[in-house]
C-alpha cells in the first residue's frame, strides 16, 4: 500500500490529480500515529505541515488546520482540542467543555457546561 500511496503523491506533485484532505481525516491521521504509533505531536507536525502545504494537496481551512497542528505541538494539547479552540476564537464564541487541563493551554475563552 505505501507504493501506492507513492505514487498517488507524485501524481499530485505533477499536477495529474488534486488530493483533499478533510479535517476529520486530518484528526484520524493525527491519532492513528499518536495513538497507535506513538509519535509525539511535535514530530507528527514537523511530518504534517509539509504534507498538507504540498503541491496537488488540498485542506479545508488550511490556516486554521495549520494553527491547530502548531498548537497542539506547541501545548501538549489534543489536535481536536486545538482544532476546536481556533475554531471557536475565529467564530468569537466560547468553547464549552468539560476539559479544563487542555482548554486551559488554548487561546479560547472557554465555559463548563452548566
Amino acid at each position: 500500500m505505501a507504493g501506492q500511496v507513492m505514487q498517488l503523491m507524485a501524481r499530485a506533485e505533477r499536477g495529474e490529480v488534486v488530493l483533499f484532505i478533510s479535517p476529520l481525516v486530518l484528526a484520524e491521521i493525527i491519532w492513528a500515529l499518536k495513538s497507535f504509533y506513538k509519535y509525539p505531536m511535535g514530530e507528527i507536525a514537523k511530518a504534517i505541515l509539509p504534507l498538507i502545504s504540498a503541491d496537488g494537496i488540498e485542506v479545508a481551512d488550511r490556516d486554521l488546520a495549520v494553527r491547530a497542528i502548531e498548537l497542539a505541538s506547541d501545548r501538549n494539547v489534543d489536535f481536536i482540542d486545538a482544532y476546536l479552540a481556533v475554531y471557536a476564537a475565529q467564530a468569537g464564541e466560547p468553547v464549552c467543555t468539560f476539559d479544563e487541563s487542555d482548554f486551559n493551554r488554548l487561546p479560547v475563552d472557554w465555559v463548563l457546561p452548566d
